[in-house]
């Protein structure tokens, strides 16, 4: 099976290397910010059925080939809803990060979520969020079942559907 993913930037390629993994070991995309994410999704959908691939959209039962899914929300996200992966990487970030208000959901987090890494990080990284360094750092240390992140837990499903479609 081949699996392609389109990321954005070179951060999110750096924690999918870990995540993966991760995701799919017990098994025998697009990111654009500014688009309303259900048309783009729609948008693909309606290409990979011109190109007479089955979507999990429209598969209805039927096996699918293709499962489209818009990161919605930053890839720091993802990080902020496994802070103990966050704290083991940098173990003085503050163990009661993620029960505080503003971070209790890490898909809306006011000010964006790489502004508020970036803060909580800044001990570990003086001259700004160093994205990839971080990514690798944290990702290798993440639990997909703990996430808290809904955006990573659907995305961690729609990797798993693909082992259930056949």
């Amino acid at each position: 099976m081949l699996l392609e993913f389109f990321v954005e930037e070179p951060s999110m390629e750096a924690a999918l290397i870990h995540l993966v993994p991760k995701i799919l070991e017990h098994q025998t995309v697009v990111d654009r910010d500014n688009d309303d994410c259900v048309a783009l999704k729609k948008r693909l959908d309606v290409i990979a059925d011109e190109a007479q691939l089955i979507t999990k959209t429209h598969a209805k039962g039927k096996n699918f080939h293709v499962i489209n899914r818009i990161a919605i929300e930053e890839l720091e996200a993802w990080f902020f809803g496994d802070v103990e992966a966050i704290r083991t990487a940098y173990p003085s970030v503050d163990p009661r990060l993620a029960n505080t208000a503003r971070f209790r959901d890490p898909d809306a987090i006011k000010g964006g979520t790489w502004e508020k890494l970036e803060e909580v990080l800044k001990r570990y990284h003086p001259g700004g969020l160093e994205k990839i360094r971080a990514a690798d750092e944290i990702a290798r240390y993440m639990h997909p079942n703990r996430n808290r992140s809904k955006s990573f837990m659907t995305f961690r499903d729609a990797l798993l559907s693909l082992f259930n479609n056949h």
